[in-house]
């Protein structure tokens, strides 16, 4: 913009691209980013703009931006980078949901300044998994939906596949609806009466199957009687099959940090 006779008056234009690439840490509440801003397309007075670039973070997490400030844009593509750093989370802590508010201002002599902004996608750090020996701090982005792997656990795979093959869509990453993870003890325990308070079927008692697994999970805002009966089934299995279940579910939550209303999908 350049005032003409005391009006802000657009003096030409800048064309540019910006691409991200953010790699969070499953292991560590620190990470790193790296940008591309391309070489702008400009009009008119639109040359010889120079930017700068600047981040902010939140949720316990600082944001410091390496980039050569000043970079006129048209004179060709740049590269920066962001580093994160997260302040020690206590264990048993989630750290709030955050994002990355990026700022550019641009500059050119008899120019009036300008600027724009926008956030990154939210991210979240946690230390939910940690203990006093170790520490476990990592950072997912919430929004963005990981999934859990029941290949290898057979009556419940065979369990899930059926009620898919029925119109039983929650959890189905071809194309079904999230689940969504529960943190609530109370709840859970009340979901999983509300399916599997049923007697052992005679055939399953004598194969030997005579625990009741559910889906979908209890532990879900989606298990118990929630979603209608034609999305939801309960599979009769052997002990060790429910404990092999609980041991894979846990050791997904720990590494991709999956917290309380975290979309997920299951695989079969």
């Amino acid at each position: 913009m350049r005032e003409v006779n005391g009006t802000p008056t657009i003096a030409g234009t800048i064309d540019y691209d910006v691409k991200h690439q953010m790699t969070l840490l499953a292991n560590s509440a620190n990470w790193s980013e790296t940008f591309t801003v391309s070489k702008a397309r400009v009009t008119r007075e639109g040359n010889d703009v120079h930017v700068n670039i600047a981040a902010t973070s939140g949720g316990g997490t600082k944001a410091t931006v390496h980039f050569s400030q000043g970079h006129i844009l048209d004179s060709g593509p740049a590269n920066g980078s962001i580093d994160y750093t997260t302040a020690a989370i206590p264990k048993g802590t989630v750290n709030p949901k955050a994002k990355t508010h990026y700022t550019y201002t641009f500059t050119k002599p008899g120019i009036i300044s300008g600027s724009v902004s926008y956030d990154s996608a939210v991210y979240r750090c946690d230390n939910y998994y940690g203990s006093t020996r170790a520490s476990r701090s990592g950072c997912a982005i919430p929004e963005a939906p990981t999934a859990v792997s029941m290949v290898g656990i057979p009556y419940i795979n065979d369990g899930i596949r059926k009620l898919r093959a029925n119109g039983g869509h929650y959890g189905d990453p071809n194309g079904g609806q999230p689940l969504h993870w529960m943190i609530n003890p109370t709840q859970e325990d009340k979901n999983r009466k509300a399916v599997c308070s049923v007697p052992v079927p005679p055939d399953m008692q004598s194969a030997g199957r005579t625990s009741c697994d559910e889906y979908p999970f209890a532990s879900t805002y989606e298990g118990g009687t929630h979603l209608p009966a034609n999305q939801r089934e309960i599979t009769w299995v052997n002990v060790q099959e429910n404990r092999s279940q609980g041991g894979t579910i846990t050791a997904w939550r720990n590494k991709m940090h999956v917290m309380d209303g975290d979309p997920f999908y299951v695989t079969v």
